[in-house]
């Protein structure tokens, strides 16, 4: 074929990829980085419902001098920091769990622990509602039947417990795609390696760190950093249950970024914390990848 032709074909190839990739582009675009770009500038004018100026770096002066936010920011750290290691751990003992069971068990295993992820936020938070209800929820009610407790607990409004039952409940909607993920990738380990290990006398810790574990790191990276970013976002399980209280003891960044935004209406100032919220994931997101990306094979 002459090469005049050749880079025809090749051109015509080219526009038609673009142009099937255009409406996503577009999509992008319009709904993605131009809404980004509009809050970043946005963030520097003090924007609300009797019009918008320039205020420079006053809403960031203000937001680290808030009390309230100050507040939020320790109960969005405490939630990353407490969700993230138990979702990683509880996810893969329980993946090594079920990927010994034989492959109809291992399906309806699967099923069961993905089902909270498919689930509507809004049934999930209103099974957890009664669940905690101070005076007929089933939690007291076992609790008291087994005599740990005297008498009934608000676990959403006393700020005692009330962050560590959101804590909970995020952990339980947060495991069921590491567990699936973690059962797939453990399919992936080379059998041979397994036997070989253990014909060699290897005990089954020492299978799984020197064996296991390397294969598993990929899908541990993805898992720690997405499980992070949905930390962060805590958002839903909070408007639904405590609505930031009791006495802002579980608003997250998220939920007083949305309260400043749509019923204080001081949108720059709601928009400078989300720059930040950017800024702090994404600087945890780079120190995730460089801890954990540096022995990762893929």
């Amino acid at each position: 074929m002459k090469p005049k032709k050749l880079n025809k074909i090749r051109m015509r190839e080219t526009i038609v990829s673009y142009a099937f990739l255009a409406p996503a582009l577009l999509f992008f675009i319009v709904f993605v980085l131009v809404p980004m770009g509009m809050g970043v500038v946005t963030s520097f004018f003090r924007y609300n419902m009797k019009g918008i100026s320039f205020t420079g770096l006053s809403n960031y002066i203000t937001m680290f001098q808030d009390e309230v936010w100050q507040k939020s920011l320790v109960n969005t750290l405490l939630l990353v920091v407490g969700s993230v290691p138990l979702t990683v751990l509880f996810s893969l003992f329980v993946a090594a769990l079920t990927y010994e069971k034989n492959p109809v068990a291992r399906s309806f295993f699967r099923c069961v622990f993905f089902l909270p992820v498919v689930t509507g936020t809004v049934a999930v938070t209103v099974v957890w509602k009664w669940i905690y209800d101070p005076l007929n929820g089933i939690l007291n009610w076992i609790l008291k039947s087994a005599n740990l407790i005297e008498r009934n607990i608000m676990w959403t409004g006393d700020k005692k417990y009330a962050l560590w039952a959101i804590l909970i409940i995020l952990i339980t909607t947060s495991v069921g795609q590491p567990i699936i993920l973690y059962i797939a990738s453990l399919g992936n380990v080379p059998k041979d390696y397994v036997e070989a290990a253990q014909v060699d006398g290897a005990n089954d810790l020492q299978v799984f760190w020197k064996i296991k574990w390397p294969s598993l790191l990929p899908t541990t990276l993805y898992i720690v950093v997405i499980t992070t970013i949905n930390s962060f976002q805590c958002f839903s399980l909070i408007q639904l249950l405590t609505s930031g209280g009791p006495n802002y003891r579980t608003t997250t960044i998220m939920y007083y970024l949305y309260e400043t935004a749509f019923k204080r209406f001081e949108y720059g100032y709601a928009n400078a914390m989300g720059v930040i919220l950017a800024l702090i994931i994404g600087a945890i997101s780079f120190i995730q990848f460089k801890a954990l990306g540096s022995d990762v094979e893929y």
